[in-house]
């Protein structure tokens, strides 16, 4: 996949200030990028065991948890290799406050739906942020290691959006993911610029 040609189409990019912040708290940075693959991993199984009748969500899904497992381990290589232990999950703002874009009620397809569209919005944030560390960042091991996630990650954001279109018509999906769009942008105003965290 050719990253530069793909669109991401985040209504709002990240303050060029994080990638300065974040490189001198690498250590930060790369355990809250460790627990963000936990969770997406486990965000993959939760979906899979709320809607195991899918069929294509569980096939899609499936190789999904594997590489997001895979993602964590890699990440806690990176650690390791830098004298750096995996130290405690830190409290995610950024998906505690996106989470208040999911509607309530609905049919279950509706509901799937907005689960689809929130992990996509958090693969399409992260793979931003990846390409902002392979274009910026001095390291160069984490600079080819970020590219190679930011790969992945922007995979898994059309995996997400596509899966939302097979349970409801497209225009319902893409009016929907609008909406996602223009609220986490919003909220990103909001928050403070953290050197460390990943969102």
């Amino acid at each position: 996949m050719d990253i530069n040609k793909t669109t991401l189409g985040l209504n709002l990019p990240t303050d060029p200030r994080w990638v300065n912040i974040a490189e001198k708290k690498i250590e930060d940075i790369l355990v809250d990028h460790a627990y963000c693959e936990q969770k997406a991993a486990s965000s993959c199984i939760s979906l899979i065991v709320l809607y195991p009748e899918r069929r294509e969500l569980v096939e899609m899904l499936t190789p999904v948890v594997a590489e997001e497992w895979a993602h964590f381990e890699r990440v806690l290589e990176q650690l390791r290799k830098r004298g750096f232990g995996l130290g405690k999950p830190r409290k995610d703002e950024y998906v505690i406050k996106i989470n208040g874009i999911l509607r309530s009620g609905g049919s279950r397809e509706q509901q799937l739906v907005e689960k689809l569209l929130l992990n996509a919005l958090i693969e399409a944030r992260s793979c931003e942020r990846f390409k902002i560390l392979w274009k910026n960042i001095e390291d160069q091991e984490l600079s080819k290691f970020y590219y190679e996630l930011m790969v992945s990650e922007a995979g898994h954001y059309h995996n997400f959006l596509d899966l939302a279109k097979t349970y409801m018509p497209e225009d319902y999906v893409m009016e929907r993911w609008g909406e996602f769009l223009e609220e986490e942008a919003a909220i990103l105003k909001t928050l403070e610029v953290r050197s460390d965290r990943m969102h």
